[in-house]
């Protein structure tokens, strides 16, 4: 078996600090001659274990008078570059992640809905965002659309579990940045005043679902609705191979 290098072993730890908490977001990683001195291990061994962790995006190395490490928690949007990167190299399209979302996204409209602190920690929430939405109804697609998606994010955050969070966001995400892609690019023909209140409707509809506790109907609502909502894009842009940089 492969024995790990020094700068593995380096990396290791500072890794397991970081996730344990011990070291925080934002806090300083010591000088590099106090980890030659902690880990006694040569310089380029530190140097590397820093690149490791760089590359994992779990610190920032700043170089010359001013240089330091500083740590970074693991975030899902690097997630969702990752799992672009994935798909893309699978010639995956917008249809693709379309079908995961319908199948994936009603589970957490549904765990919304059975959320005991639903009343207090989400629907607030997912009723200032509606009310956003009222209030650019017919007047910015654009600025509309990106709102909307941020009730699409809400319902996934609020779903209480953190692997169907990490996972369905990550595809919210990609989604999220090609329909707004194509909501950008000129000539195409937007949804008439029609569509948009019948989508600010269901998300309405959703939202006193999920107050009420219903996780059947808000699942129910939270799938015709995407079903519909999702015809727009797919009709204008399902074909295209995904883009993994639009999420750099």
């Amino acid at each position: 078996m492969r024995q790990p290098r020094l700068a593995e072993l380096v990396a290791s730890q500072l890794r397991d600090q970081i996730l344990n908490g011990t070291l925080r977001e934002g806090d300083s990683l010591p000088r590099q001659e106090d980890l030659l001195s902690d880990f006694n291990v040569s310089l380029p061994a530190v140097r590397e274990a820093l690149r490791i962790l760089e590359n994992e995006g779990l610190v920032s190395v700043r170089r010359g008078n001013v240089g330091g490490a500083i740590v970074h928690l693991p975030a899902p949007p690097r997630v969702a570059y990752m799992v672009g990167l994935v798909l893309q190299s699978r010639h995956a399209s917008l249809r693709d992640v379309s079908q995961a979302l319908r199948m994936l996204e009603p589970l957490c409209a549904a765990m919304c809905a059975e959320r005991p602190d639903r009343h207090d920690e989400l629907v607030p929430s997912l009723k200032a965002i509606v009310a956003e939405q009222a209030e650019l109804l017919g007047k910015d697609s654009y600025s509309y659309n990106r709102v909307a998606r941020r009730f699409h994010g809400e319902i996934v955050a609020g779903c209480g579990n953190e692997t169907m969070i990490l996972v369905i966001g990550a595809l919210e995400a990609l989604w999220s940045v090609h329909e707004q892609r194509i909501y950008q690019h000129a000539g195409v023909t937007e949804p008439s005043i029609v569509q948009w209140r019948a989508a600010q409707r269901e998300h309405e509809k959703l939202v006193v679902a999920i107050d009420n506790g219903d996780s059947t109907n808000a699942s129910t609502l939270a799938r015709r609705h995407l079903d519909a909502a999702q015809a727009f894009s797919l009709s204008v842009d399902e074909d295209r191979p995904l883009s993994a940089s639009l999420l750099a």
